[in-house]
């Protein structure tokens, strides 16, 4: 206790993609370096990949726009099973047998992630759900008993439907929902080092992002497409008072390598 000012614990929500979590090497790899990690931590997953292949084995036809998965009815079973189900079971299985104490949730579970069906605007992405609540004082209850909360990319309406949420979204609204109890670093984790300067040379690294040089990358060209809303996402969780965000390789996450954003 510094004055009146309690010291924040330190929490690390990290996030990592389906293709990472649903290989069985990458998998082993990913559950080793999390358990290693020291303090509170958190981990949200996807598991896109696996939805897609088990939708097809049952003949339905996955459809995607600009990346994104619509989610009529049908899709919206295969999802839960999947990620609620699959993926995420898995993944808690994986982290006991290396002694964290994981607890698998879906945002209906305990009410901990509350969405909104998205209106439909130029796409009907169906049963998707934009975040609305998180929340963050029951988690933090959890965080404290010891127990490693384990986050699959569903989340519910409050009216008995589940949603597919994205899992970036569901990591940055968590971290800030935790960022009123801990010292939070939020870590995306993809199958680059960090944001690059030059796409073609995986060692050009940008280590440092403030609010004026990613605009200023952005007009240059130099960060584009599906990186632009991971990194408006990471400055909005450091607004929201999350104290740093970093991007890197899943492999490297015990590292100080990556792409790092602060205040």
């Amino acid at each position: 206790m510094t004055g009146n000012k309690k010291v924040r614990e330190k929490l690390t929500v990290i996030k990592v993609g389906g293709k990472i979590v649903e290989e069985e090497a990458t998998l082993c790899k990913l559950l080793d370096d999390f358990a290693a990690i020291d303090g509170y931590k958190v981990l949200v997953h996807g598991g896109g990949r696996s939805a897609t292949k088990l939708a097809a084995q049952l003949g339905i036809e996955s459809k995607m726009v600009n990346g994104r998965r619509i989610t009529d009815a049908e899709t919206l079973k295969v999802v839960t099973m999947v990620y609620g189900g699959l993926v995420n079971k898995n993944i808690v299985a994986g982290l006991q047998a290396r002694g964290v104490n994981a607890l698998g949730l879906t945002g209906a579970d305990m009410n901990v992630i509350r969405s909104v069906k998205r209106p439909v605007k130029e796409v009907d992405y169906g049963f998707v759900g934009d975040v609305k609540q998180v929340d963050g004082a029951f988690l933090g209850e959890l965080i404290h008993k010891g127990v490693v909360p384990v986050m699959a990319p569903l989340t519910h309406d409050g009216n008995g439907n589940m949603l597919n949420t994205n899992a970036d979204t569901i990591a940055g609204e968590t971290a800030k929902a935790l960022a009123e109890q801990f010292d939070v670093t939020l870590v995306y984790c993809f199958e680059k080092k960090g944001v690059l300067r030059d796409e073609n040379d995986d060692d050009s690294v940008i280590p440092q992002i403030t609010p004026d040089e990613f605009r200023q990358y952005v007009a240059d060209g130099v960060i584009q497409g599906g990186m632009i809303p991971k990194l408006e996402n990471s400055f909005e969780a450091i607004n929201a008072g999350v104290s740093e965000v970093v991007i890197t390789l899943a492999s490297v996450i015990n590292a100080t390598g990556g792409t790092r954003i602060k205040k």
